[in-house]
């Protein structure tokens, strides 16, 4: 299984996630192993899962999160699930350095809420 909620493509890195909608704050909380062993990538959003809000706030915090433009960051797969893929364009050296540090980060901080 996977270690690293993330996979590498030519162009882009595809990141496994797991939304919590209106979750008070935006935030990345770091990783965890799904009961499947699948490692996922915790984010939550202040935005209600109605019209794709939700979706929306994750694909704006995940582009903030990697100081990429949000053009960069689409969702492509698990629209209406807790469990979404999002797609990141760009360098994928820059780009998984950044999601490690992100993840090494949110890690080590104090639960939001």
């Amino acid at each position: 299984m996977a270690r690293e909620p993330w996979t590498i493509a030519a162009d882009s890195v595809v990141i496994d996630l797991r939304l919590t909608p209106r979750g008070g704050c935006d935030a990345i909380e770091g990783t965890e192993r799904r009961a499947d062993g699948r490692v996922v990538l915790k984010a939550r959003v202040r935005a209600a899962p109605a019209g794709g809000e939700a979706n929306a706030a994750l694909c704006r915090l995940i582009a903030q999160a990697l100081a990429v433009a949000p053009r960069q960051v689409t969702l492509v797969g698990g629209a209406t699930s807790r469990v979404k893929r999002i797609r990141v364009t760009g360098e994928p050296a820059a780009l998984v350095a950044a999601l490690r540090r992100l993840a090494r980060e949110a890690a080590g901080s104090t639960p939001h809420g």
